[in-house]
């Protein structure tokens, strides 16, 4: 009986440290993401020539960037 009770705790130990796992990797792709491939795209747009779309991502990330106090 206590060796079910002690594999109860093992799988739930395990469950708990899963979902810490995905959302510790969702965090550090998000922060990964905003800090790496947004200026990259950007740069791509800006270097071939789309000014046009580029400007206004630039202008809406400002905007964003001001507002929210992160």
């Amino acid at each position: 009986m206590l060796t079910l009770i002690c594999l109860a705790l093992l799988v739930m130990v395990f469950f708990k440290l899963l979902g810490l796992a995905f959302r510790l990797s969702w965090g550090i792709f998000k922060i990964a993401f905003y800090l790496v491939c947004c200026p990259a795209i950007l740069l791509v747009l800006i270097f071939s020539g789309l000014f046009i779309v580029a400007i206004p991502l630039l202008l809406i990330g400002a905007v964003v960037g001001t507002v929210v106090k992160a």
